[in-house]
This record gives C-alpha cells, structure tokens and sequence, in this order.
C-alpha cells in the first residue's frame, strides 16, 4: 500500500477515534452542529433528497456535483476518471433508467439528457462551475410536474445556482480564491468575486481552470469555465440573469473489454503519442496480398505485403490481435454558451408569476484516429469526427395562485432547437507526422460522409393542484407535450431525412402524504411519463436508413413509463431518514442495434422491444453522534427484467424475457463516516455495487466492487482552509463505465472503462 495512502487513512483515523468515547448530544446541541447535509423531502408526495453546497465542497475542487448525488439510493453513477467529468466516460442510471431517459435542468434550463453527443442540450459541468452550485435535487421516481423535460421516464436531477447573497454575510464585497494541486500533474485555480448588498442589487463573477494529465496512456484533459449571475429586486418584481461560458478539450481513454484487459493489462491505452505504432497497426489492417514476394510472379503469392503473413491470419505485436485494440488518439471538444434572464413577481395577495428565457450555443467535435478510412496522401489512417452545432431558444413559465386550502399551478415551455451534427474525415500529414493535434479543431476535410440539419419544436403545459388538509396533503396534476422532431439532409449518404412527432397531452400525475406525527410522515404516488423522440443521426429513429425510417415513422411508439411509490419519512434533530418501495412499468422501450464496431459507424435498426418491470426498495439515513461526528447509509434493491424477447425482421429471436437490465445492479449500498468541529473535518466514503451486465442476455458481465474515497480539512480561520482529498483510497483495480460502445445481445464487446486508481489532492482555499 502507497505511503500516502497510509497517512492519509491514519489522519482520518485520528479524527474520527474520539467519536466512540463520547455520548450523544442532546437534541439540541446536535442540532446546533449545522444544517444538514442532506434534505429528505419532508411534506413532499414522491421520494425526492436534496445535497446541499456543503456536501458537494467536500469533494475534491471541481468535481461533477453528479458524483456527489451517488450516496443517494438508487443512484448509480460512474465515471473513469475521479473527477466524474469526463464525458465520454460519465454515466448515472436512477431505477435501471438510463441517463437517456432522465430529466436534467439547471435552474430551470433544460440540459437535454447530457449524453456524451448530446443533441438537446448540455452537461451540468459545463454549465457551471461546482463550487457555485447551491444544491441539487434528485427525484428517484417522478421529478416535479413542471421541469422542462421531455425524456424523463424516470427520475429528475434538478441543479440550482447560489444566491450571490449567500457570499456577502461580511459586507458589500467579497472574494474567494481556490489552488488546487495532485495526481497525474492536476493543477485546478477557481476564483470569484461577489458584490452588491444581501437584500438588494447583488452578484458574482468567477473564472475557473482545471488541468490533468491522463492516469495511462499519454494526454491533457483540461477546461476553462466562467460563471457571472445577477439579481436585481426592483419593488416586489426579482429579476435574474446568468451567463456562463466552457471550452473543454479531452483527450480519451481506449474503451477496453474484459478479453483486452487479459491481454493487455489494465494500463492499456491508444498508442498516443507513439505515431509509428498506431501506423503499423493501421497498415496491417489495410495489408493486402497484390504482388509476389519472391520470384517476381504476376500472381499472388498468398502473403500480405506489409507484414509477410500469411493471408487470412494477419498478425500484430505482442498480445494485440486487432487494430480496434488500440488506436492513435481520440477526443471530446466543447464550446459552450449559455445565458438566461427570468423575472417573478405576485400578482396580488394570492398570486405569483415566474417567466424566464434561455439561450444556448454549443459547437463541439467528438475525434477519433480510425484505421478504417486511410487519408488520400497514402497514410493508412484518417481523423474522422462527428460534429456538432446547436443553437436553443426557449423560454419557461408559471402562475401560482392560492385558493383557500389550495393551492393551483398553471405552467409551460416552449423550445426551438436547431442541431446541425456531420461525420467528416481530415487527413495526416504522412505517415511520419500526424501534422495536427487532437486538442484542436480540425480544418480541410477531405470527406463528409453526412451533414444533417435538426429541427425540434417542444411544446410543454402542465396544471397541479396542491390540496393542503392540514396533516394530509394532496398533490392532483398532469402534463403534456408535443415534440416534433425534423431532419434535412445536408449529405444525406444512407441516413433518412423526414419528420416524426410524439405528442401526449394527458400525463397524470397524482400523489399524498400523511403526517403521523410531527417526526414521521407516509407519502406515496403514481407517475405516469412518456419519452420523445431523439434528434439525431448517431440515437434514435433517424439512426437507421430511409427506408428503415419510413417504415417506422408511422408506428413507432414513444417509450412510456408508470410508476408507483409508496415511503415513509422521519425526522428529528439527531436523526433523518426515509424508506420507500416502487414499481416501475416501462413500455414501449426502443431498442437500436449497433452493427460493426463503434468507430464504423454503420447504421442502427430502431424498433419497439417490449416492455421493462422494476421494482425495488430504498432506504438512507443520517445520524447525529454529538461532538461534530455523524454517520450516513443509504441501500437500494432493484430488480429490473425484460418481459419480453427481442424479435427483428428477419424472425431472429434474442432470449431476454426475465433477463436482468443491463448497467442495472440488483444491489447498491454507500456509507460515511463524518467529522466537522472547531475547524477540522474529515469523512471517508465507502461505496459498494453489485455485478453489472453488459450484454442483454446476461452473460457479460463486470464483478461487484467496493471503493472508498476520503477528505480531511482545516479552517485555520474563516477566510483560510487547507483541504486534503483521495479517491479510490485503496487502490481498487476496477470496471468505472460499462456501456461506453453501446451493449449488445450476447457475449464480451469492447463497451468498458477503467475506473481511476488511488488519487490524491491538496486544496488552499482562501477568502475575504
């Protein structure tokens, strides 16, 4: 075991010694030790947390406030990096829901679902920095009637800014300044400055970058982020605004499959920046037997003529046995912008509005080196790319007004995103020099193989009424939506061009909770959702062919989801807690099937598969132990299986029925230890997940694992803190991402990523 890792435990362990040899506080002095962390939903009719700023701080600077929501139950997030930025990488299921067919907003601005190639929005990291985030609300079931989505089946993760006026509790003017530095060359700098008044005209500006070498192979993942918001009460009416700006450029790992990790080991990576290896592999792929070898025969002679090999059994070095085991490089780049201002003001005694517009501009380019395309100058590779530009409008509203013990809330959204995505291909300079850098955009292709022009209109209402009997609350609504996606081809090569919709106007929505007594209440629901369609080339219904996309058009249903909870909650000053029970019916799900490897980019067949049952029970706590310690636990159980096999149009029968979901663990459990009194804190994290399939029919799989992450701290005063941070403390050798190339029917497919090793981090946080 490291050094620093030892030391780094026994710190903690000196911290946390003392918690067994006092008694817990009473009530209220454990109440006085600070709000809590986690918020449990209390009056609320479906199962919904809320982590706050101090939970996410904790982490080392800069990282994905989505890794701080993974100690919640039922959340399962991964990532390969310790970060949980990488986006390539980043993945969150809630339910055996994928990320797809979640809801994401921030502040009320719809981020799409955040996928890597994300056609409708963006990732919350490049929408704001972490260390303005305020807090973050996840819904496991059913998230809140009105969030602007359309693609939430299951859950909502719903993040909020800070209000500048929780930076000014000093005065008109304040700063903080963060310097990070650790692992693999990782220098992060973050600073904001906020002015104004708490109660009046107030706001913040802040700058952030963040750099790390790769923990293998060779290469930079890096980002620059700027943050500002305003508010300006003027009488009783609050206007807001936000702007926000990030260039990220990532540089991949190789996704790997658990043949290749026998192979080749688990610090595998793409042969960057050794050129000369990543051509050899790319000319055996391409060698052909055209001229004799020997005696100067016209006729072949039955060996490739770069490597000699007999033809049919090509060769590689060492233990690689195909070109697709490593590549030269691969990337993510975005650029983004993002700006919204909103206002709310009451309408009389009983009444308020809220109205806010949104604008966004991504250009982004996903990069790979591909042996499959040789470049026209005789290099036996080509950079192809996928690449994006999308501009959204939108803008979102609702009236409240109270009636007696009611309480009614009339709302909508409307969207117009224009997406324009396109597959081209740039050369190498020669087969000596690459002549470009993957960090960079690329200039002069030499091909477009297709170029597309999205068009999609969103039109969203929804009605709630909130019905408060005082120890019994009732929560009646519904929601609808009409979402019609368009696609113009540019170069239309064999992807379809056309117009689909999905529309339902009658989402219900209906929900109780019972106050037992003033520390525990019953609450329970039925969700009933419905997903749109994608608009895309690379997802959804215009991934396949025109004549698969006419077939289609016409009869494929939205997938569509009820779901059912039923939980208890209980609160006291010492202890939090909540425990709950679902069924899920998911219909309708869409299925496309991937042909060839990844980095081909053959078209997808698209179709209605049948339907999904899950069902699971939930369970987290929080326990005051007195003198500053506290302990954490959550535990889901979900058991979620196809109910039907897979049958395509030629008849073939993919056995799935009672199969369990993939990237879907029966079992996930998370505990914490936490300290935080007279200026030192400290907590170590353990996380536990169950085996994951990566095959639909369950067998390729990953084994369970348990990683553990730490953070110790002190506050010399309060403008001063010195931070320590370490993921994956024990060094756990482990699968972080499973799905990364899609999944198929059966057997082992390059779809893996190694998690992290051990990681380590010193931050200096300073203020005034």
């Amino acid at each position: 075991m490291r050094i620093s890792t030892v030391l780094l435990m026994a710190s903690t362990a000196v911290i946390a010694l003392p918690a067994f040899a006092q008694e817990p506080a009473p009530a209220a002095d454990a109440a006085a030790e600070g709000a809590n962390i986690i918020v449990y939903g209390r009056g609320e009719t479906r199962q919904v947390q809320e982590i706050t700023n101090r939970d996410i701080v904790a982490l080392t600077p800069g990282t994905n406030a989505l890794k701080a929501i993974e100690k919640l139950p039922s959340v399962n997030f991964q990532s390969a990096d310790p970060f949980g930025n990488y986006e390539w990488s980043q993945r969150v299921t809630i339910r055996s829901f994928n990320q797809n067919q979640l809801g994401f907003t921030f502040d009320g601005i719809p981020l799409g679902d955040m996928s890597y190639g994300n056609h409708n929005g963006l990732h919350i990291t490049r929408a704001i920095s972490s260390e303005n985030i305020g807090s973050v609300r996840v819904s496991q079931g059913a998230g809140s009637i009105g969030t602007q989505a359309t693609n939430a089946l299951g859950g909502t993760v719903e993040t909020f800014s800070a209000d500048p006026a929780d930076y000014l509790t000093g005065g008109a003017l304040a700063g903080q300044g963060d310097l990070t530095y650790g692992s693999d060359e990782t220098w992060r700098a973050f600073a904001r400055l906020a002015l104004g008044s708490r109660d009046g005209i107030r706001g913040y500006v802040s700058y952030g970058y963040g750099s790390t070498d790769k923990y293998k192979g060779q290469g930079t993942q890096d980002q620059h982020m700027g943050n500002a918001k305003v508010v300006i009460p003027v009488g009783d009416v609050t206007v807001d605004g936000w702007l926000s700006y990030s260039d990220r450029r990532e540089q991949d790992y190789q996704d790997m499959s658990m043949s290749m990790i026998r192979r080749l080991g688990w610090d595998w990576d793409n042969t960057y920046p050794d050129y000369a290896r990543a051509i050899d592999y790319a000319s055996r792929l391409n060698d052909v037997d055209l001229v004799s070898n020997s005696g100067g025969s016209p006729f072949p002679d039955g060996r490739y003529d770069y490597s000699g090999a007999p033809v049919g059994s090509q060769v590689y070095p060492g233990n690689v046995t195909s070109a697709d085991d490593a590549y030269y490089d691969a990337s993510g780049l975005r650029k983004d912008w993002l700006g919204a201002i909103g206002v709310s003001a009451p309408l009389g005694e009983h009444a308020s509005f809220k109205l806010k517009g949104y604008y966004h501009n991504n250009k982004g380019m996903g990069l790979w080196a591909t042996p499959y395309t040789p470049s026209p100058n005789g290099v036996p590779m080509s950079v192809r790319t996928t690449e994006y530009r999308m501009d959204r409008i939108g803008v979102f509203g609702s009236v409240d007004f109270a009636l007696g013990i009611q309480n009614f809330t009339v709302g909508g959204w409307y969207e117009n995103n224009k997406f324009n995505q396109a597959r081209r291909f740039y050369a190498f300079a020669s087969r000596t020099e690459p002549g470009l850098s993957f960090r960079d955009y690329p200039k002069n292709p030499f091909a477009t193989q297709w170029e597309f022009d999205f068009t999609t209109d969103t039109i969203q209402y929804h009605v709630q009424d909130q019905i408060d009997f005082g120890m019994v609350k009732i929560n009646l609504g519904w929601k609808g939506f009409k979402v019609t996606n368009e696609a113009d081809a540019v170069v239309q090569a064999t992807f379809p061009q056309g117009r689909i919709k999905a529309e339902d106007w009658f989402q219900p929505h209906a929900g109780f909770a019972v106050e037992l007594s003033p520390e525990a209440e019953v609450f329970g629901g039925f969700t009933q959702a419905t997903r749109a369609f994608a608009s895309a080339t690379t997802t959804g219904p215009f991934s396949t062919n025109q004549k698969g996309f006419d077939k289609i058009k016409g009869n494929l249903k939205p997938e569509a989801s009820d779901t059912y909870e039923l939980g208890l909650r209980y609160n006291t000053p010492i202890f939090n807690g909540v425990l709950g029970a679902y069924l899920v019916n998911f219909r309708n799900r869409l299925l496309a099937v991937q042909v060839g490897s990844p980095i081909q980019g053959f078209a997808s067949a698209l179709q209605n598969v049948g339907n999904v049952r899950a069902v699971g029970v939930e369970a987290a706590g929080d326990l005051k132990l007195g003198g500053g310690f506290g302990l954490y636990a959550s535990y889901s159980y979900t058991d979620a299986t196809y109910r039907d096999d897979v049958v395509d149009d030629s008849g073939a029968v993919a056995p799935i029925r009672g199969k369990t979901v993939v990237d879907s663990p029966k079992h996930i459990a998370r505990g914490e230890i936490n300290y935080e009194h007279e200026g030192a804190y400290g907590r170590i994290g353990v996380n536990y997940m169950s085996r994951r399939y990566y095959s639909y029919t369950n067998d390729a799989s990953v084994p369970g694992r348990v990683i553990v992450d730490a953070t110790v701290g002190y506050h010399f005063s309060p403008n001063l803190e010195l931070q320590l941070n370490a993921t994956n403390l024990l060094d756990k050798r482990y699968i972080g991402t499973i799905g990364s190339g899609g999944f198929g029917n059966s057997g082992d497919a390059q779809t893996l990523l190694v998690g992290a090793p051990s990681q380590f981090f010193v931050t200096l946080k300073a203020g005034f």
